[in-house]
């Protein structure tokens, strides 16, 4: 009996460390063969060049698909797009594939699901289901889920959504979060030691930082910015403060620039543009509070019983822990919600995305899906509306 081969696609550091245990558990199962292929800001050296610790954790790649234009707007996000298709497209002509594998909702990976709609292969769909009002990642992710075929919602309130969606509920399987799974396993390293590494002096609180545009709101993300970074101003020499660039979005370079200029301006900051899923493990493991907007703040700071200042509406709806304080992006706001984490005990704190084993329950419906090519024919479950 042949392998089932399994493809994937990886879009962004982020996507990769929610995805990493998946993929090594896949491919070193031996029912399955495994590709990978890497694309959008993986490849862009302005975003990190993050390939490379794709190579550096054994991954061989399969096919490499450029989509990050060098633009700051709407119009570089749509030519990204296109360019991804095309280069999907390219690569689903050659690589003869059962199933493709896609997570989230970055344009990116709506660009390999719209490929993979038109060379008709079935795509199972990760983190689908989920509400994020600020971003236009909402709508990418729900349209995702409409190409795909197979469904792992992290949650049972994801699962309800798909279903209103009308997919078919008997595809549609809760696993919980597979980015928790690593965690099970996870040493960080000594404190000392992850200091050093970020390039900060040693210090009783640590801050992360970690702020993206939210790309559908009027007002521009830099005004939005500059209120966090007043009131981070506020902190004074209170506390060390770590930066992560911003996603390659519409004004995400200029995010970014905005907060390595922040980070050089004072001794007790570092900016880096990618910290790769190891080093943010262990930045979430020595943090007193995770602040920002990212879904890190949601899906994995939790775990780590550490809070989330979570700011305005890029993640709107979403699922969260007592341990997420929500704050308009404004000064005033954020200091008062970094003054409640600063007080908040989150010793008993249920991370509400799983439990760290997610992988299992994925493989388990993986190894008894036959052939894939028996849900292209989707039919859309009508419910009954008063």
């Amino acid at each position: 009996m042949s392998k089932l081969h399994i493809a994937a696609v990886t879009g962004s550091r982020a996507d990769f460390g929610l995805m990493s245990a998946v993929y090594q558990a896949i491919r070193l199962d031996e029912q399955f063969s495994f590709s990978l292929i890497v694309g959008g800001a993986h490849l862009d050296a302005s975003h990190g060049h993050t390939v490379e610790e794709i190579e550096d954790a054994g991954f061989e790649i399969a096919a490499r698909v450029p989509a990050t234009d060098a633009g700051d707007d709407a119009t570089a996000v749509a030519r990204s797009t296109a360019s991804g298709l095309t280069g999907f497209a390219e690569v689903l002509a050659s690589l003869k594939t059962d199933l493709l594998l896609l997570p989230g909702d970055r344009y990116e990976i709506l660009a390999a699901a719209v490929a993979a709609l038109f060379f008709k292969v079935p795509v199972a769909h990760f983190f689908g289901g989920d509400v994020t009002t600020g971003a236009f990642d909402e709508a990418i992710r729900h349209s995702i889920s409409k190409i795909a075929h197979i469904h792992f919602p992290t949650n049972a309130d994801a699962r309800r959504r798909l279903i209103q969606l009308g997919e078919d509920p008997d595809q549609i399987h809760v696993v919980g979060s597979p980015a928790l799974d690593t965690l099970r396993t996870f040493r960080p390293l000594d404190r000392a030691d992850f200091f050093s590494e970020v390039g900060l002096k040693p210090h009783p609180r640590l801050l992360i930082v970690s702020f993206h545009a939210e790309t559908l709101d009027i007002v521009s993300s830099l005004d939005h910015l500059e209120e966090l970074l007043a009131a981070l101003e506020s902190e004074g020499q209170d506390a060390a403060i770590l930066i992560t660039a911003s996603n390659a979005d519409p004004e995400g370079r200029a995010l970014s620039a905005r907060l390595q200029q922040f980070a050089a301006a004072s001794r007790g900051r570092a900016f880096r543009t990618s910290l790769g899923h190891r080093l943010y493990l262990n930045a979430l493991a020595h943090a007193a509070i995770v602040i920002g907007n990212s879904s890190s703040g949601l899906y994995e700071a939790p775990s780590f019983k550490v809070p989330t200042v979570n700011i305005g509406d890029r993640q709107k709806g979403r699922l969260r822990a007592s341990s997420v304080i929500d704050c308009p992006p404004q000064s005033a706001a954020i200091v008062a919600a970094i003054g409640r984490a600063r007080q908040l005990d989150c010793t008993n704190i249920i991370n509400p995305y799983g439990d760290g084993h997610a992988t299992e329950r994925i493989l388990a419906v993986l190894r008894e899906i036959g052939d894939p090519r028996r849900l292209l024919k989707k039919s859309f479950r009508d419910m009954i509306v008063p």
